[in-house]
């Protein structure tokens, strides 16, 4: 009896281990699952697939694009105007999966008291098939917290958030292209500057180098000529100005103070813009745009810019890569480093590290307080330097000037760099100082 009583025990306790057992397998099955979306899909519209936009508000003018066989967009209505892609294409993606908060109605028959009729927004998607999917988007909701909204074809009526309406909610100055040059920053070979009464032309050289080809040609701050370039490249118009002022700004532009003209050259072609002072305002006239637009101070100041403020005033180009040589002439004392892996040498010897590189970092920071034309007499200093795995050489020269000043001249160069006498005594002390590895202590012997 006792015996049958513990098989039945047994028997029992295994069944509810093994339920046990599958209840936390498909629990874990569960976990490992994404959660399915409640909520509920309005449209799922493959952005290729469109190939024209309306959008029409229940107060405003309507807009219109188009998209040419390239997949570039264009304004055609109110009025024609290029169309910033990006801004249009997040309109047009904002449909790929469409979802609502909640459905509201299966089948809603009377749509005015959603305002859907006229809906507030309604956006029609031109398909490449012909047909036209068309949104309609209208009041908010009792609470506020969301916008009525359905497809004109189907019969289902949403809630949506907010926030989706603001995505299709787009008047023409929101999808326009703002640029007022569109020139590509990357491709440009060419920068001209008139400014301060004087013509700058810059050439490139590399990615961020360039040089001043006129009115001399002299070495540039690839820094400061880059700023520029990214400052006009993401100039854009201003289009909250009211249109009243607007006309006022074309008006006075004619008599307006020039500040600056500058020219573009790239693949594609020339572009220009003009930008001129109306007493505290600038306005830039683009030759890519039509009108007078009003564009930042920030603007303004920065291409009011004179040659010097674009050349370079670094005696040295080596940088920030440390050089494999470095002659230094000094007077009648001469002496030549040279480096291998971490190693400083000189005459076969051995040199202190920290004291080379401490002079290599005097020649790296020595920098022109301005420039001359003339002044240049004996030199008492001359120095080479070596970089760029043999690639570099350069050699510059250093005279005294009036006032305790010196001036550096680099070879084959016209230009010439007027230094203050305190750095260049601090670099000349500092090579003076350039000493020898010191000798390492022997080490004791185990008795």
């Amino acid at each position: 009896m006792k015996l049958s009583r513990l098989l039945i025990a047994a028997v029992v306790l295994a069944g509810l281990s093994a339920a046990l057992w599958w209840s936390n397998k498909k629990e874990d099955e569960k976990a490992k699952k994404p959660a399915e979306s409640t909520a509920p899909q309005i449209v799922a519209i493959r952005g290729e697939t469109v190939t024209g936009l309306e959008i029409k508000k229940r107060s405003g003018e309507d807009t219109v694009l188009t998209k040419d066989g390239s997949g570039v967009w264009t304004i055609t209505a109110p009025k024609p105007y290029p169309a910033d892609q990006s801004a249009v294409n997040l309109v047009v993606t904002g449909v790929g999966a469409l979802t609502g908060d909640r459905l509201i109605d299966e089948n809603a028959m009377d749509l005015t008291g959603y305002g859907l009729s006229p809906a507030a927004v309604e956006v029609d998607f031109k398909m490449k098939d012909g047909k036209t999917r068309t949104l309609l988007i209208g009041d908010a909701n009792p609470s506020g917290t969301a916008v009525y909204a359905k497809m004109a074809d189907e019969g289902k009526l949403y809630t949506m958030s907010s926030s989706s309406k603001t995505s299709f909610d787009k008047e023409t100055k929101d999808l326009r292209d703002k640029r007022l040059l569109t020139f590509d920053q990357d491709k440009a070979t060419r920068v001209e500057l008139t400014a301060k009464k004087e013509t700058i032309e810059f050439g490139r050289i590399n990615q961020t180098d360039w040089q001043v080809v006129k009115p001399k040609p002299y070495r540039a701050d690839g820094f400061a000529v880059e700023e520029v370039v990214r400052k006009l490249k993401e100039a854009n118009m201003d289009l909250s100005v009211a249109e009243e002022d607007a006309k006022k700004a074309a008006a006075s532009f004619a008599s307006a103070t020039p500040v600056a003209t500058v020219k573009f050259t790239d693949p594609g072609g020339v572009q220009s813009i003009e930008i001129r002072k109306v007493k505290d305002d600038y306005y830039a006239k683009s030759s890519v745009v039509d009108g007078v637009h009003k564009v930042s101070k920030d603007l303004g100041t920065g291409v009011d810019k004179s040659l010097d403020d674009f050349r370079n005033k670094k005696v040295f180009d080596f940088g920030f890569s440390d050089p494999t040589r470095v002659d230094f002439k000094d007077g009648t004392r001469m002496a030549s480093y040279s480096k291998s892996g971490d190693k400083w040498t000189a005459n076969g010897k051995t040199m202190d590290s920290g004291t080379v590189q401490a002079l290599v970092d005097k020649l790296r920071d020595l920098s022109a307080a301005t420039f001359v034309e003339t002044g240049f007499t004996t030199p008492q200093v001359e120095i080479t330097v070596v970089s760029d795995s043999g690639k570099r050489t350069e050699k510059v020269q250093l005279a005294p000037a009036e006032g305790g000043k010196f001036i550096a001249r680099r070879e084959n160069e016209a230009a010439m760099y007027l230094l203050d006498g305190n750095a260049v005594a601090e670099m000349r002390g500092v090579a003076a100082d350039v000493k020898e590895e010191s000798a390492k202590p022997a080490g004791s012997k185990k008795k």
